[in-house]
């Protein structure tokens, strides 16, 4: 397993030690002296190197967000409640006040958890959030002017830039994550890199299908046919292929293969060379489950749902009841993804206003997520629904608390800032499998 670390040169020793209860984990250092050299050194490492997971802080992230590919297990640093009571503890014992203080980087949240628990007058401390659109200029203001304001003994920040500017004319303590804190951090994105492989390796098997043409059509020469060009197909070169029935082939495979013959589960360019090469139509259908026997009956299910399409398609049935599908020959958007859902998120549905079938979809995206936020905009094209109603679903959804703010991203330079949201679907309870009926998108 390779994980790529992107951290300021300043920071590299706490982070050693924290990588040393690792094993089985190589590290590829990313080291930056400013900010603007993080994203040649990421888009340098990513092209030289294969990386299961990249572990970066909030500010390395919005500089090269951009050049992540979309399924790279990423885990954004963040300073926990901790590292700010030490960062407290340690002005104590210098002699300083606690409060008044200024503090940036830090979410609301944790800095009045703080505050609650060491008992300290919350109106004492002025909080600037991260936020990927302030400069380092503008952070410098914040805390020149509280000092100003207050008479504060000293100032806290995360960002070694702002540190250097005031340096000399404040006392500035770090309050970065300590060793504890970043070895939380890497053993969960260590985690998560392992259930991905694991994911990865599962057992699947596909099935195609000769689609029935009328009498003219020599079954078993087609089939002959399919056979031939799946052997030839360079992403099923380490599959297992063999024919079943008159009309039908089986591939059996790990479910990573699939899923780079699929592009992912979007398209199926198989589809589109045996009717042009062949003359026929196909219709295939994925099966991901625990054993063989599973995989086929799922496979089974998912081929006969192709089937009813009117053009050449396939579709994933999974056995934790994940449903994708149509794939199309030409790599058209989904417009179908969900999971079959049970009474809780039929529940939580009613409570917010939504259809089950779309909350099922939100749900898996945020799964596919892993963790990752995403804007109203990246979220209304995965759904196939245009922008405002893209902007509207997020409303609602927070209004429920199923997303939370996650910081803002700038698409383009001269164009208003995105907001990110992280999806909460999850923790709120939608997950129970049971079968349901199949829902178009809205």
């Amino acid at each position: 397993m390779v994980i790529g670390l992107v951290i300021h040169a300043s920071h590299r020793t706490v982070f050693e030690d924290a990588a040393r209860t690792l094993a089985g984990v190589t590290l590829e250092w990313i080291v930056y002296e400013h900010e603007n050299a993080v994203r040649g050194l990421v888009d340098g490492l990513l092209a030289r190197q294969r990386v299961d997971g990249l572990l970066l802080g909030p500010v390395p992230y919005a500089k090269c967000r951009d050049l992540l590919p979309a399924d790279l297990p990423v885990a954004i640093l963040r300073s926990a409640g901790l590292d700010l009571s030490l960062a407290l503890f340690k002005a104590l014992s210098r002699g300083w006040r606690p409060t008044p203080v200024s503090i940036d980087t830090y979410d609301t949240q944790t800095v009045d958890e703080v505050a609650r628990a060491l008992e300290l007058d919350r109106s004492q401390i002025s909080c600037l959030p991260y936020d990927p659109e302030q400069s380092v200029a503008e952070i410098v203001a914040f805390h020149r002017a509280a000092l100003a304001r207050t008479g504060a003994d000293y100032v806290i920040s995360l960002r070694t830039a702002v540190a250097a500017q005031l340096q000399g004319g404040a006392r500035v303590l770090g309050g970065l994550p300590g060793p504890a804190t970043l070895r939380a951090q890497l053993h969960e994105l260590a985690l998560q890199v392992q259930s991905k492989q694991a994911s990865a390796l599962r057992f699947a098997a596909g099935i195609f299908l000769v689609g029935r043409a009328g009498p003219q059509l020599d079954l078993d020469r087609a089939r002959v046919g399919l056979m031939n060009l799946l052997l030839n197909t360079p992403e099923f070169g380490d599959a297992w292929i063999e024919n079943r029935g008159r009309r039908g082939v089986v591939v059996f495979a790990h479910q990573a293969l699939f899923e780079q013959a699929t592009n992912s589960w979007v398209s199926l360019p198989a589809l589109g060379q045996a009717q042009e090469t062949l003359g026929i139509r196909v219709a295939a259908g994925f099966g991901v489950g625990a054993s063989a026997r599973s995989c086929l009956h799922l496979a089974e299910r998912a081929v006969a749902r192709a089937e009813q399409e009117e053009s050449p398609s396939a579709y994933l049935v999974e056995d934790g009841g994940v449903i994708i599908g149509p794939m199309s020959p030409a790599g058209a958007a989904l417009a179908f993804t969900y999971r079959e859902h049970g009474a809780e998120l039929e529940r939580l549905a009613a409570e917010v206003g939504l259809s089950a079938a779309t909350l099922s979809r939100l749900s898996a995206i945020e799964r596919a997520l892993e963790g990752r936020a995403i804007s109203p905009s990246d979220l209304a094209q995965q759904l196939g629904i245009t922008d405002p109603s893209g902007r509207r679903l997020i409303r609602k959804l927070s209004e429920s608390g199923l997303v939370e703010v996650e910081g803002s991203t700038q698409v383009h330079r001269k164009g208003r800032p995105a907001r990110l949201y992280r999806l909460r679907i999850g923790a709120a309870g939608g997950a129970g499998p049971v079968p349901a009926p199949v829902e178009a998108a809205p």
